[in-house]
């Protein structure tokens, strides 16, 4: 059953902790990590702890962090992902980046989805598979932090104001954990895009 939880100056989550059978979650996760063309990017001088791909309906750029993504084409089985994506969030998506973790050392700092391409109030989908990582939201201004456990198959959503007032992130962990695919919908209202900020 899907959660929803209020954030503090209009964000909100919505959360299901099982959104795919595990065997179905299994399945997806062995298959990613198997034919995804991961590649380990990151600006000149440095390279990202983790790895990542960028899914994109035709014509969309994505570029972050002194790296620009050019789409790969959809395969059957992530869109079949992403339309059941959408039908729990109620909005569509037309990108995808995917997020390898491939022990407790890969990680994502703390940011915002809050890039002009993606529109004013972003509905950003966050749908993990493989090990359980812990995934914290925190509210600068006040200090106030929200910490989930996502599992393998779960589904998180950030909606409302949440890309404005909040930061979120994947610490490094130091204990044992396996490997880790997010997913990561979102929706570019421009058809190229510029992101100076990791």
């Amino acid at each position: 059953m899907m959660r929803v939880i209020g954030l503090r100056d209009g964000g909100l989550v919505l959360y299901e902790e099982a959104f795919f059978l595990l065997a179905e979650a299994d399945a997806l996760f062995a298959h990613l990590r198997e034919t995804v063309p991961w590649q380990q990017e990151g600006p000149p001088g440095r390279v990202f702890p983790r790895l990542t791909a960028w899914y994109a309906d035709p014509g969309r750029m994505y570029s972050y962090s002194g790296v620009t993504h050019h789409a790969v084409p959809w395969t059957g089985e992530l869109l079949a992902v992403k339309e059941r994506v959408e039908a729990a969030a109620g909005t569509t998506w037309d990108s995808l980046l995917l997020n390898l973790y491939r022990d407790g050392r890969d990680s994502i700092g703390f940011h915002a989805d809050d890039e002009p391409e993606l529109g004013p109030n972003p509905n950003v989908g966050s749908f993990s598979l493989g090990a359980t990582r812990r995934f914290v939201l925190k509210h600068p201004a006040s200090g106030e932090k929200l910490d989930f456990d996502l599992p393998n198959g779960s589904l998180l959503i950030m909606g409302g104001t949440s890309q404005h007032h909040w930061r979120h992130g994947v610490p490094k962990t130091r204990k044992p954990v396996g490997p880790r695919v997010n997913l990561t919908f979102r929706r570019i209202v421009r058809k190229t895009s510029v992101r100076s900020a990791g």
